[in-house]
Parts: C-alpha cells; structure tokens; sequence
C-alpha cells in the first residue's frame, strides 16, 4: 500500500471515529437535559446553561478529530 493511500484511510478513520462519538454524546446530553427540564421546569435555566456549556466541550472533540485528520493527511 502506498503512503497516500495509508494516510488518506487513516484520515477517514479519524474523522469517522471522531465524529461518532461526540454526535452520541450530544445526542445524549440533549436527551438528559430535556428530561430534567421536564421533571423540574424551574430549574430550566440552570440546566440549560449547563447543557450548553456541556454541548460545546463534546463538540469540541469532534474538532479536535478534524485537526487529527487534517495533520494526518497533510503531513
């Protein structure tokens, strides 16, 4: 196999894995955090802001993965 070949799949793969699991993660973040709005909708504010803050690190990962497969490919 030749090198090119090598880091394009190994690119894919890192952007495949990458991306998986933060979609999950925000998936179930949004789940929860409606849930315990719908137990305790005063609470909404507080736990919307912590669904957000949240929300923003797991997505943050899937950047991470991008840069992971961008290097890969690239260098």
């Amino acid at each position: 196999m030749e090198k090119e070949v090598a880091q394009i799949f190994a690119a894919a793969g890192a952007i495949a894995i990458g991306a998986a699991a933060p979609s999950i993660a925000i998936a179930m973040i949004g789940s929860k955090g409606l849930e315990a709005i719908g137990r305790n909708p005063e609470a909404a504010s507080k736990v919307q802001n912590s669904m957000i803050l949240a929300l923003a690190f797991s997505e943050a990962i899937a950047i991470y993965a991008l840069v992971v497969a961008l290097i890969v490919k690239f260098v």
